[in-house]
């Protein structure tokens, strides 16, 4: 069972930036595609990016490609987001997520996290 932690949220002006970390239980880097997804107010939760096993590719939202990346740190066993230019229609529940396989589809994930809120004022 991994458990995965999510840190980094808050409330930033638009323009501004945040950094989310997602700290692992155990060795994700051999096993584990991490994704982030978030869910905004009242909305389906959706894909933002993910970065494969050891390789180290990535995908991305084309709502956040140029703006956000995704990095992995193996030796910490943590994942994260750097998010840059944030917008208001970025603000969200921003959840990471480990999986199998690299994939932008929510159920193909087998742990996640509770989540850490992202505020993005006007």
């Amino acid at each position: 069972q991994v458990q995965l932690v999510e840190s980094g949220g808050g409330l930033v002006q638009a323009g501004g930036s945040l950094r989310l970390s997602c700290a692992a239980s155990e060795r994700t880097s051999s096993s584990y595609a991490m994704g982030w997804f978030r869910q905004p107010p009242g909305k389906e939760r959706e894909f933002v990016a993910v970065i494969t096993r050891s390789v180290g590719g990535t995908s991305y939202a084309d709502s956040v490609k140029g703006r956000f990346t995704i990095s992995r740190d193996n030796a910490k066993n943590t994942v994260y987001l750097q998010m840059n230019s944030l917008k208001p229609e970025d603000t969200a529940v921003y959840f990471c997520a480990a999986g199998r396989a690299m994939s932008i589809i929510t159920i193909t994930y087998n742990y996640w996290g509770q989540g850490t809120q992202v505020t993005v004022s006007s």
